[in-house]
């Protein structure tokens, strides 16, 4: 679906394509204790030293460590983040592993997708954009590197962006219209 402004002009879209969280349980887990209880658990620690759980609602993906610490990959959103460490906590705590705290989430990155809906001349921008580096025999984006929010967009030709590095949600539509108005006045974009 694009997006169009009040004057007719496509407009912006982004989709959070994956967050990559941290959790901390703040206690030592038993990960044989969990792997004898849960059988849907993923454990080898001859070849890596965390249990890997999935879940099917939310899809999210945990690499579960005897340190009580969690890597969290997969959520499309934070609510659904938020929701698939409930989620995780509640089927541990109702197969007999004890959690006696509660989990701290640290968000470590989020990833987007986006689409600007118009064509940017990528050379015009690499000249006029600061912190961006711009090789296209080796690599046919952009590379944008934006200080406020502190994030890294690739860029390329079609319009489509990748961005990475944000810590919250909002930050990756912040940054999708930034670049879009800097693009604009820097007269980098045109219709496809």
């Amino acid at each position: 679906m694009e997006a169009r402004s009040e004057a007719g002009e496509a407009r912006p879209t982004a989709k959070i394509e994956n967050i990559v969280a941290t959790v901390s349980l703040d206690q030592q887990l038993d990960l044989r204790l969990i792997e004898r209880s849960i059988l849907t658990v993923e454990y080898n620690p001859e070849q890596f030293p965390g249990l890997v759980y999935r879940l099917d609602e939310p899809k999210v993906t945990a690499l579960i460590f005897k340190s009580g610490k969690m890597v969290v990959t997969g959520a499309k959103s934070t609510k659904d983040l938020i929701e698939a460490v409930k989620k995780i906590v509640r089927n541990l705590k109702k197969h007999g592993i004890p959690i006696y705290g509660r989990p701290k989430v640290q968000i470590q990155n989020i990833v987007a997708s986006a689409n600007l809906n118009v064509c940017v001349d990528l050379e015009r921008a690499a000249l006029t954009l600061e912190n961006s580096m711009y090789e296209p025999e080796q690599f046919p984006g952009l590379i944008h590197r934006m200080d406020e929010p502190r994030v890294v967009l690739l860029i390329f030709s079609s319009g489509k962006m990748v961005i990475t590095g944000a810590k919250r949600e909002e930050e990756v539509y912040e940054a999708v219209n930034k670049i879009y108005e800097k693009l604009k006045k820097l007269r980098a974009i045109r219709p496809c």
